[in-house]
């Protein structure tokens, strides 16, 4: 099943790229998560209730959802799908990131180098560590964005799958604002503490695939979890692997006519059905995260079984809900879909004023920004 640009609103205007702009203080954004993780600060706010503004932390989410509420999560594993490699006719230098793995022993990845690239390359990777680790990749063909390589182990009589290579090899897929905001700042971290900690703490094994975390589930604790089902909030999982895309800035005039990025995402019957009989039992979906909502809302509509397939869902300001009610998330990029999307929860005119009304209180109160910063909690 492969839904197209899904976008379902009926509207008389468009929304401007350049209405998604806001100033943000280089500081604010956050290098390193909270530790503990639910010790991150949350504004909680309210889609109809513009008086409704409260100033917690994520520990207290146990405050404001209910009873017969399902907050459901997005289980994708993020692989360490950074890569850094050698390339063997120059010994240059060449960076990248994993995307996919199309077919069995083929990869697609983003590669940079100083030198051009040609079918036929090899590129040595190195770890984490700046060592040869016995992975080479033989570039084969590029596409308009991608090359599509073949990845082979030193001494193995069969090349294993991506993430048994990517575990000897690859480095934590941080975002480039956070290692930019690193160097400036003179901070060297440890790849071994981003692996902890850009995974949430119910990441499956059966689910790896993302090259970026579902940053909004990145504030739970196991203890917290806890706390939440003890009270009558059911957990629901999905699975939608994050795709390098969703940093892309819109560069178009106009948010629509963005070349969205797809992701493959799979809903179980469980999940929706979680969420069906709690709505109409007078809970509430609680989305984990703009990925878990891109995931619910992609599913079509009175679809109760098993759903999976590559979603291309643009949502925008205007757009009509079918599952999400209430949103965890964190503070996103200016000029991003996601910023559109979270726009979209609020009344329309003048949802994305309000959001942006929002966020510059957060900068006022020095909320820290992006994908190991604070989180937003949007209320019905």
């Amino acid at each position: 099943m492969r839904p197209g640009n899904i976008d379902g609103v009926h509207r008389t205007t468009v929304l401007r790229s350049d209405d998604l702009e806001y100033d943000l203080p280089p500081g604010l954004i956050a290098t390193r998560p909270a530790e503990p993780r639910d010790s991150a600060r949350l504004m909680v706010v309210s889609r109809t209730d513009p008086a409704l503004l409260e100033h917690a932390h994520v520990r207290d989410l146990p405050r404001f959802l209910l009873a017969g509420d399902v907050m459901v999560r997005n289980a994708s594993r993020v692989l360490p799908a950074r890569l850094e490699g050698v390339r063997r006719d120059s010994a240059g230098r060449v960076g990248g990131l994993f995307l996919h793995e199309p077919a069995p022993g083929v990869w697609r990845v983003l590669l940079r180098s100083n030198g051009k690239l040609r079918p036929g390359v090899v590129i040595d990777l190195l770890d984490a560590h700046g060592v040869r680790g016995g992975v080479s990749l033989t570039l084969d063909a590029r596409d308009e964005e991608a090359w599509l390589a073949r990845p082979s182990l030193e001494g193995a009589a069969s090349t294993p799958d991506a993430p048994a290579l990517l575990a000897r090899i690859g480095a934590t897929p941080l975002p480039p604002y956070i290692l930019r905001a690193r160097r400036e700042r003179s901070l060297d971290l440890d790849d071994d503490l981003d692996r902890a900690w850009y995974q949430t703490v119910y990441a499956s094994d059966a689910h790896a695939g993302s090259v970026a975390a579902p940053t909004a589930g990145l504030h739970f604790t196991p203890g917290l979890l806890a706390r939440l089902e003890s009270m009558g909030v059911r957990g629901a999982d999905l699975a939608l692997h994050v795709g390098a895309g969703t940093f892309k800035p819109v560069e178009s005039a106009h948010v629509e006519e963005h070349p969205i990025h797809s992701e493959w995402c799979e809903v179980p019957g469980d999940t929706l059905r979680a969420v069906d009989e709690a709505r109409a039992r007078g809970g509430r979906c609680v989305a984990i995260g703009t990925t878990s909502a891109r995931a619910l809302e992609s599913v079509p509509e009175g679809h109760a079984d098993a759903w999976r397939g590559e979603t291309r869902l643009l949502i925008t300001p205007g757009y009509e809900w079918k599952r999400v009610d209430t949103l965890l998330t964190n503070f996103h990029l200016p000029r991003s879909t996601l910023l559109a999307m979270v726009a979209a929860l609020f009344p329309e005119p003048g949802g994305v004023q309000r959001l942006l009304a929002l966020y510059a209180t957060a900068v006022r109160e020095r909320y820290r920004f992006y994908s190991y910063g604070d989180a937003m909690l949007i209320l019905p």
